[in-house]
């Protein structure tokens, strides 16, 4: 990884016009690694884009970005990707994926990646692609403040839940501790990250909340979206982004279930763990991915067929 990490450091030194892009509907950690990686090459004094192909969600509107998100990719037009926070390639988009000619750096910290670029970073030692952007930077001697290190402090808390999942580890603890002496305000941008449900969201999850079910005595506790229930309650896809985890407080779960649907033959899921349990190699059966405690997919079925087929997996795992 040392070397890895040398290569990158030699390309951002010698090379210039960058394209830094993560994977479709980013999340907080895709928004803030690719915020942080632009302030960093902006103290390289270099040029860089930041594209995705789908818009920056509404919630994460109050991150500084170091330059308009831009939702068009022009083949040829930079010296190199950087694909950060994806699991495979076709995450950041088919447009891209089908078409990008440059070479592509690849950053990520998730199971299963397949190494698509040409200079492949990927370490599930880290807890986030934010975190990993704050260890370039000190290979690059950029000191991490102001913006920069808001980027990376939004990626980081995103993917270890504040710092309550498995992935926090003394480093992270400790680059948390370095971006606050460095002038980051833990308050006021928590507040900022948590305070962002609107009163349609806050419906949707009363509805859906009603209507978990649980099995295996408690140990695994399932609930879903449907088009319907967004049409009812005025609330959009983004809104369901939560309720996972917010199944995962019932004390005798030990894996949480989200689905969500996003037609009548496609059902988006998330599956939540804590400790032992790896949910990865459940959502694996469905070609899925993510992180040992944290992962999830698409089931190509109706919502109730989804239900039963995960439900299966999800049980034969935790009876084995």
């Amino acid at each position: 990884m040392i070397q890895k990490i040398s290569e990158i450091e030699q390309i951002i030194r010698t090379h210039d016009e960058f394209l830094i892009t993560s994977h479709e509907n980013p999340d907080g950690d895709a928004v803030g690694s690719m915020a942080s990686m632009g302030y960093l090459l902006k103290a390289m004094g270099k040029k860089f884009s930041i594209y995705n192909a789908s818009r920056i969600p509404d919630k994460f509107q109050w991150v500084k970005m170091p330059c308009p998100v831009d939702n068009q990719y022009f083949p040829g037009s930079h010296s190199w990707i950087i694909a950060l926070d994806c699991g495979d390639l076709k995450r950041t988009g088919e447009k891209l994926a089908a078409e990008a000619i440059e070479p592509i750096i690849n950053i990520d910290h998730h199971h299963g990646n397949p190494g698509f670029g040409q200079i492949n970073w990927v370490s599930t030692h880290y807890s986030s692609a934010g975190e990993m952007v704050a260890r370039l930077a000190d290979r690059l001697d950029i000191r991490i403040n102001g913006h920069l290190a808001e980027g990376i402090y939004l990626a980081m808390v995103s993917d270890t839940g504040f710092f309550s999942f498995g992935n926090t580890s003394p480093e992270v603890l400790e680059l948390a501790a370095k971006l606050i002496r460095n002038g980051i305000n833990p308050g006021l941008i928590n507040a900022k990250i948590l305070n962002q449900w609107s009163v349609e969201r806050l419906h949707l999850h009363g509805l859906a909340m009603q209507q978990a079910i649980f099995y295996l005595n408690g140990r695994i506790g399932l609930i879903w979206v449907t088009r319907e229930m967004l049409e009812r309650t005025g609330a959009s896809s983004e809104d369901c982004e939560g309720l996972v985890n917010t199944l995962r407080n019932v004390k005798s779960v030990e894996v949480a279930i989200s689905l969500r649907e996003e037609d009548a033959k496609r059902v988006k899921f998330s599956l939540r763990s804590t400790g032992r349990i790896n949910v990865q190699r459940m959502a694996a059966e469905f070609d899925g991915g993510g992180h040992k405690n944290a992962s999830g997919g698409i089931i190509y079925a109706d919502m109730k067929n989804a239900r039963t087929m995960i439900k299966e997996v999800v049980s034969r795992h935790l009876q084995a």
